[in-house]
């Protein structure tokens, strides 16, 4: 058959070295995965040096957030039209713009510009496992899923790390930015390098209706949910978007419903295990930033003021207690590869919540020695790299090549809006409950507790979700849909796991 033009490039493109794709993506989703935390042991330092107060600063980390939910069903879709490299290097370049602006400003209004620039970061998990998706034969994709994946939860940690030791002198915040930028630079660099420029696997259009009724349903949601301490949970302002939201949400859904080509296909979306799979995606976000807030803030107590704590200093927080914890992230996400591969998506995010389940209800009851946090923070993030591993192989066992970006996205929302609502409801709990009579406020050790609480009741419902929503059948992956074990042969699963999707286009 001749070459045509839709099978030229793919023919013409030498496939990537397997070990230096998944480098360059993992790379990549650490450093966006890096941009959430940045800058929270830092935004003390941004508002006295902008002279701006607690609620103006709070902007600096709404403002990426709302970005990031807006952009990720974005990138995802135009990964999946436009192609993966270009989409990948289109984000990084934001990023890098964002960083730069953040790094050379000293002006509130355009710190909150470049933090919305670097918003960007949302798009980039989606299409990184996109790209995996189409370079890598199924017998090395679900490895490749769980480190990529993995690197989600590892940047969080690696973020607040880096902010510590920036910072841990003058606490000249720009430091920051400016690592921010450079890590950029290289992660560009990587993808530029090593990821091929493949024909798009999805044909079509853009849903802008729908894409537009999608970021405003998100804002509306994710807008009251991270400003609502300083709104009043119950004021009308907060009230309103809630009430806002659900209408746009259902008005989106009905859009999506009438269009030919939608942003989102819903008949996928309802598919018990996609939908399954999210609701997991919004449990495994509370346990990810509950270990983070809490665990943080907690150890910072000053001990001889309110009587628990260990009287941390920032750094020591950041390496001590968080570092071990982004660090076992590193071995648990090809382990829990490893758990997908042997004993399905299933159950290795059983597994996750039963960790997490375990290190949180150990935590409510022993807090008072540091290997009590340092043991459960490892514990947390090897449970949050163990699922992130098995959701994307869940999913992507569910749904056509075409649509990898996009529903991988809503699976990066989903998390988006569990992380956010930790972040809400243990600052809260922190700042609700403080220990009368003090020149400064300190939250209550109960508060904590309670924080710890949240952690222990998320993973006990990842675990019920994986156990009872899910499917018990293991769907094997192959290039480009999914296929059931007592339907396929093994000859033809030989013939499918040597096989990529490029090399597939470039025979036809």
């Amino acid at each position: 058959m001749p070459a045509t033009a839709a099978s030229a490039p793919a023919r013409a493109t030498r496939a990537p070295h397997p070990g230096a794709l998944i480098g360059a993506l993992s790379f990549a989703a650490m450093v966006g995965a890096m941009l959430q935390t940045l800058v929270v042991p830092v935004l003390g330092a941004i508002g006295a040096d902008l002279d701006a107060d607690a609620g103006a600063i709070s902007w600096v980390l709404t403002a990426n957030l709302l970005a990031a939910a807006v952009m990720t069903p974005l990138f995802g879709k135009t990964g999946d039209l436009y192609g993966k490299k270009r989409m990948l290097l289109v984000a990084l370049g934001m990023i890098l713009a964002g960083s730069l602006l953040a790094a050379l400003t000293s002006s509130l209004p355009l710190l909150i510009v470049a933090r919305v620039l670097q918003g960007a970061w949302g798009g980039l998990f989606p299409v990184a496992l996109g790209a995996l998706r189409d370079e890598l034969p199924p017998h090395k994709l679900t490895g490749a899923m769980a480190m990529v994946s993995g690197m989600i939860g590892i940047g969080g940690g690696i973020g607040l790390v880096l902010t510590g030791l920036l910072t841990n002198h003058d606490g000249d915040y720009h430091r920051v930015f400016w690592a921010a930028a450079i890590l950029t630079a290289l992660a560009a660099a990587a993808v530029a390098l090593v990821l091929p420029r493949r024909t798009p696997t999805a044909t079509g259009r853009i849903d802008w209706t729908g894409a537009a009724l999608l970021g405003l349903a998100l804002v509306a949601l994710l807008l009251p949910v991270s400003q609502g301490n300083a709104w009043g949970w119950t004021s009308a302002k907060t009230l309103g978007l809630f009430a806002l939201a659900a209408l746009l949400f259902a008005a989106w859904a009905t859009a999506e419903r009438r269009i030919a080509d939608p942003m989102i296909d819903m008949k996928v979306f309802v598919k018990r295990t996609v939908a399954f799979t999210n609701i997991a995606g919004v449990l495994v976000g509370v346990n990810m930033f509950v270990g983070f807030l809490a665990v943080s803030q907690f150890v910072q107590m000053p001990e001889k003021v309110a009587g628990y704590g260990f009287s941390a200093s920032v750094l020591s927080a950041s390496t001590v207690y968080l570092l071990p914890g982004a660090l076992s992230a590193i071995i648990a996400a090809p382990v829990g590869g490893i758990l997908v591969r042997r004993f399905g998506g299933r159950h290795a995010l059983a597994v996750a919540g039963l960790i997490s389940l375990v290190a949180y209800t150990f935590l409510v009851f022993a807090h008072d020695k540091s290997w009590h946090l340092i043991a459960t923070a490892v514990a947390v993030q090897s449970s949050v790299a163990i699922a992130y591993a098995a959701m994307p192989a869940l999913i992507v066992a569910e749904v056509p090549a075409a649509q990898t970006g996009i529903a991988n996205s809503v699976n990066a929302i989903a998390r988006s809006v569990g992380s956010s609502l930790a972040s809400a409801v243990v600052t809260s709990l922190l700042t609700g409950h403080l220990i009368a009579g003090l020149p400064v406020a300190v939250p209550t050790e109960g508060a904590f507790t309670a924080s710890f609480a949240i952690g222990a009741v998320a993973g006990f419902l990842v675990l019920v979700v994986a156990l009872t929503g899910l499917p018990r059948s293991r769907p094997r992956l192959i290039a480009d849909h999914r296929i059931d074990p007592a339907d396929a042969g093994d000859a033809g699963d030989a013939a499918d796991r040597s096989e990529t999707p490029a090399q597939a286009a470039a025979k036809a």
